[in-house]
């Protein structure tokens, strides 16, 4: 298949007023993307948004080139990922569009797609919006325009269909959750869902401003999460993305429970409950402790290529539901059709509340191997694994590790870095060893 141009793991993503996130590529990605899904009919699509400033001037440039495409729009608000995947499915909507950047600073932004389904597009459909993109712009007949208009309730559908998930037999009533929104999409939404469910809900990074999202909160930065959830005497904490789709907890103690736990909880739970079909998707950064405690429950386990797409073609690939990785993006595919924060964590509260135990209870039966993940900055395209230095130093480490720890490095699929991550089971070690990878691949 050709390479991508513009589309990575995630939709297209950069700096807001650098190519391609600029209002005259975004109004042509519009026109472009029209062209492709109107040839299978398409005349409605939804399109969302996070908190970022940047939001309001990128969703009236992609309305413009849908509409000289002769595609109609309609516009959700400020509302999580996961969200417009469903109501794109509710509302028989041919394709639905978010506006974000996810978890990256407010001075980014990105698009990302849906099919009808709510899913991600395929690669060959990516390619041809690519194709589209090569070409002049131009504009259908007056009359032949597509039409813009608002979803008013779009919230409170997105509100019910979470509480949906959660089982109608048991109530959250007696636990008292603090709940982190980053200053994001699910400001309006995640609060209510757990108060409607009976939770008493503390909330925090639940005043978006445009500027501060994801900025020091949310599922990227639990400190005052945990802080909060200390001082408060919170049974626990939940933490979400600028967008929605991830989810990191934190327990009564203030330990961060990230995907791999997170999944771990909820697939022993489902094979508890006679619920579980066949095993659990992670990643090539999964930690070998999720590995090692599915296995002991007989839960079979694979790895795919960092990213939540990989994780999804491996699930259709099996014909699972569940899968993760470990930075909070959760999969439950018997229940919607892409990561998830708010569903993934409620499927938790199911398993503290039907077992009346605590998150860290939960969390007893699977021992996380110490695993260190450093990000070194890149300017440019490079390729470390190529570099007889950096390969050199991965030997060594490798040879002293001795089977009983791991060695990746890969690029961000989202942003300009190199991520070294090294597996182990001492911290210390694990630690120098990561930095003395990283500095060799800082010298490329």
């Amino acid at each position: 298949m050709s390479e991508r141009k513009y589309f990575g793991t995630d939709g297209i993503r950069g700096r807001v007023g650098s190519y391609p996130i600029t209002p005259d590529f975004v109004l042509k990605l519009g026109w472009a993307a029209g062209r492709v899904l109107a040839k299978d009919g398409v005349k409605k699509v939804l399109i969302g948004k996070d908190t970022r400033i940047s939001g309001y001037m990128l969703e009236s440039a992609l309305e413009a080139g849908f509409a000289s495409a002769g595609v109609a729009t309609a516009f959700t608000g400020p509302m999580p990922t996961p969200a417009i995947a469903y109501l794109t499915r509710t509302f028989r909507a041919d394709a639905g569009v978010v506006i974000s950047a996810s978890h990256n600073p407010f001075y980014d932004n990105g698009i990302k797609f849906f099919s009808t389904e709510g899913k991600k597009l395929d690669d060959a459909i990516e390619l041809q919006i690519e194709a589209e993109l090569d070409k002049a712009i131009d504009c259908v007949d007056s009359q032949q325009l597509g039409k813009a208009s608002r979803i008013p309730d779009a919230a409170g559908r997105y509100i019910e269909f979470c509480k949906s998930t959660f089982a109608h037999d048991l109530s959250l009533a007696g636990l008292k959750i603090v709940v982190d929104c980053a200053n994001g999409a699910t400001y309006h939404i995640a609060p209510n869902v757990l108060r409607e469910l009976g939770a008493q809900v503390i909330k925090i990074g639940c005043d978006p401003d445009g500027l501060n999202i994801n900025e020091n909160c949310g599922a990227t930065n639990v400190k005052k999460l945990i802080h909060r959830v200390q001082t408060e005497k919170a049974d626990l904490g939940f933490a979400l993305d600028g967008d929605g789709d991830r989810v990191i907890l934190v327990d009564h103690n203030g330990q961060v429970i990230d995907g791999d736990l997170i999944i771990y909880i909820i697939a022993r739970e489902m094979l508890r409950q006679g619920q579980l079909q066949g095993g659990v998707v992670g990643t090539l950064m999964s930690n070998m402790g999720l590995e090692i405690a599915l296995k002991n429950l007989g839960i079979p386990f694979l790895r795919a290529k960092v990213g939540d797409r990989y994780v999804l073609e491996k699930l259709i690939e099996k014909k699972w539901r569940l899968g993760a990785e470990n930075s909070g993006h959760v999969l439950l595919l018997d229940k919607t059709t892409t990561g998830d924060g708010i569903v993934a964590g409620l499927q938790v509260l199911i398993a503290m509340v039907r077992n009346h135990m605590s998150l860290a209870d939960l969390c007893s039966g699977m021992k996380l191997l110490p695993q260190v993940l450093i990000n070194v900055q890149v300017t440019e395209q490079i390729d470390p694994l190529s570099n007889p230095k950096v390969n050199q130093v991965i030997k060594q480490v490798e040879s002293i590790l001795m089977g009983k720890g791991r060695v990746l490095i890969r690029k961000s699929g989202t942003e300009p870095l190199i991520r070294v991550m090294v597996e182990g089971e001492d911290k210390t070690e694990v630690t120098k060893f990561a930095e003395q990878i990283a500095d060799a691949v800082k010298c490329c």
